[in-house]
């Protein structure tokens, strides 16, 4: 066949409205990002923290570990791990999310290491081994390609200390392309300063392969409903490409565990350093 009756290659982003990069995103997001959860502070923080070092206690034994949470957003997973007694390094792309799981380790009474660094690149930007390197809450679908999946793994991998434990959680992405739902069920929070609705909708690609996040959050405040919206990209990373990405960094010892085991609102995946 001639090439101009070749048929047209789609841009990854084909079918897709522009978005905010990641770490604009997540800057944008970070004061309103608790309303993620019901009760972060109080609930989310504490309960994380538990399942995660309950997994962690199962994988390598008893003991506290230094853990780096190399994707944590405001601190969810580091925060808990650290109330925990884990001593725990939280780094992230987004330096707004990091100031503020910086602020709220300060207000919980625990000590948390902050950085700034793109998970590709943590080689370059943070220093040192762990027992323990986390990524959670969906975080490793942000990037974009196959590629950039495969270097970050690689990365992850790079921290470890030999036998140390990978630990990453996405969504369910073997299942969900296939199914394709538009929206999450809204969440409404009542607070001293009024009432929260909080929501998300899901503008799927044709092939099902990516889809942009929309995050909406509505404000009751003096009777006056106010409404903030933020947008984002994820691709469906599907627990082989995952695999395949641990097995090429040298891990082994793959295992997935499931929320109805663990208490984790997402799939975690565990690999093991040599």
């Amino acid at each position: 066949m001639g090439e101009d009756n070749a048929p047209e290659r789609q841009s990854p982003d084909a079918g897709l409205e522009p978005v905010e990069d990641v770490a604009t995103f997540y800057d944008h997001l970070t004061a309103d990002y608790h309303l993620v959860y019901a009760d972060w502070r109080d609930e989310a923080v504490p309960r994380q923290g538990r399942v995660l070092d309950q997994l962690i206690q199962r994988e390598l034994g008893p003991g506290t570990r230094r853990v780096l949470d190399c994707t944590c957003g405001i601190g969810t997973q580091a925060l808990g791990l650290a109330l925990r007694g884990h001593q725990v390094r939280a780094s992230d792309i987004s330096p707004a999310a990091v100031q503020r799981a910086a602020r709220e380790a300060i207000a919980l009474g625990v000590s948390l290491a902050t950085s700034v660094a793109d998970v590709r690149r943590l080689a370059a930007s943070v220093a040192g081994a762990f027992d323990v390197v986390l990524s959670c809450d969906n975080s490793l679908p942000h990037l974009p390609t196959a590629a950039d999946v495969r270097l970050a793994v690689a990365q992850m991998a790079a921290k470890l200390r030999p036998g140390g434990l990978l630990v990453i959680g996405i969504r369910d992405y073997d299942r969900l392309p296939a199914e394709r739902p538009r929206a999450t069920l809204p969440q409404v929070r009542d607070d001293l300063g009024g009432r929260s609705v909080y929501f998300q909708v899901w503008d799927w690609a044709p092939d099902g392969e990516q889809y942009t996040m929309h995050l909406f959050i509505l404000r009751e405040r003096a009777g006056t409903w106010q409404t903030t919206h933020h947008s984002t990209r994820y691709r469906a990373l599907r627990r082989g490409e995952l695999e395949e990405a641990l097995v090429a960094a040298g891990l082994h010892d793959i295992r997935w565990h499931e929320p109805v085991e663990t208490g984790h609102h997402q799939p975690l995946v565990t690999a093991r350093a040599v």
